[in-house]
């Protein structure tokens, strides 16, 4: 199963086009997939249940992409997630990687940077972690996180060695962009297939999952009060947002905007994405040598001896 080349297409940021996020929807994609209730008048809970038979089997197909992935050893994908907090990107990685082998994939999360990471440029702490060939790496935030977190709060920039005396400006943030979509070139270029992924939630959205974790005594532990902190600055994080996506959607490394207020729809979504990621990637299972053919008949005879 694949994902309609319509729905790959309205997600994707085309290079050089604005990111244009207030005006994409939260909740669906207009394409026909789950088409919209007032388009084909299903109830929402009809529409979950095709988006999650369709999440299964892009997992199945996932799974079987992964071996043929390791199998070859050519390629290595590497999956960034970026979203506001509660935008879903645990469950996505959880719900959407189910199928796949934990020693061919890797989950790295980064947060706050530790004095030794700060003593680098701002890639290095990600570039250490990048999937070799054959492997899946998810980054669950990224180097993204140095045009975002710091866009918004410029203080956390002291330690940058780039960073002009009178504070970032226009001259620097580009430079960080062009710096991004060169790494992510190199990266292309070594055989690493590069999807990055938005999850667009609204702020209603993420209210209604703040306010979830704080009624639910189970879901406590997920709310930080840091959290709400940075959703103060959502307006400043969605500009953010819009230009970084924006500068560095390029044609190796697309961005996909995925609608996140219906996380049943948001996993199916994501899991088309990767499926196709890695169906571009054209892979076979390996040839067998004819000699390797003639080691596996003789061992094949040897274990028929054995009484």
């Amino acid at each position: 199963m694949k994902l309609n080349k319509e729905v790959l297409d309205e997600m994707r940021i085309e290079p050089g086009e604005p990111a244009r996020l207030a005006k994409r929807s939260t909740k669906h994609v207009a394409a026909d997939w789950l088409v919209h209730p007032d388009k084909d008048g299903k109830k929402d809970h009809q529409r979950k249940k095709v988006a999650e038979e369709d999440l299964q089997e892009f997992s199945d197909e996932l799974s079987t992409a992964q071996e043929l992935l390791w199998a070859n050893g050519t390629y290595s994908l590497l999956i960034v997630l970026q979203a506001m907090d509660a935008a879903g990107k645990d469950g996505t990685i959880k719900h959407v990687m189910s199928g796949v082998n934990p020693q061919g994939c890797r989950v790295e999360a980064f947060k706050q940077p530790s004095n030794e990471e700060l003593n680098h440029d701002f890639l290095w702490r990600c570039s250490k972690v990048l999937p070799e060939l054959g492997v899946i790496s998810i980054f669950n935030r990224s180097y993204y996180e140095d045009v975002l977190v710091t866009r918004v709060h410029p203080n956390l920039l002291t330690k940058a060695h780039e960073m002009p005396d009178e504070g970032p400006n226009e001259k620097f943030w580009n430079n960080r962009f062009t710096d991004i979509n060169a790494f992510e070139h190199h990266l292309h270029r070594s055989n690493t297939r590069i999807v990055k992924v938005f999850l667009h939630v609204s702020k209603d959205e993420q209210k209604r999952r703040f306010m979830s974790r704080l009624d639910d005594p189970v879901k406590n532990w997920k709310f930080s009060l840091a959290d709400l902190a940075e959703r103060k600055h959502w307006d400043e994080y969605q500009s953010a947002y819009e230009e970084a996506l924006s500068s560095t959607s390029t044609k190796w490394a697309p961005w996909y905007v995925v609608p996140a207020d219906h996380k049943y729809a948001l996993r199916a979504l994501v899991g088309g994405i990767i499926v196709d990621a890695i169906d571009q990637m054209g892979l076979t299972p390996p040839e067998v040598r004819t000699e390797s053919l003639e080691a596996l008949e003789r061992a094949k005879v040897e274990l028929l001896a054995e009484k």
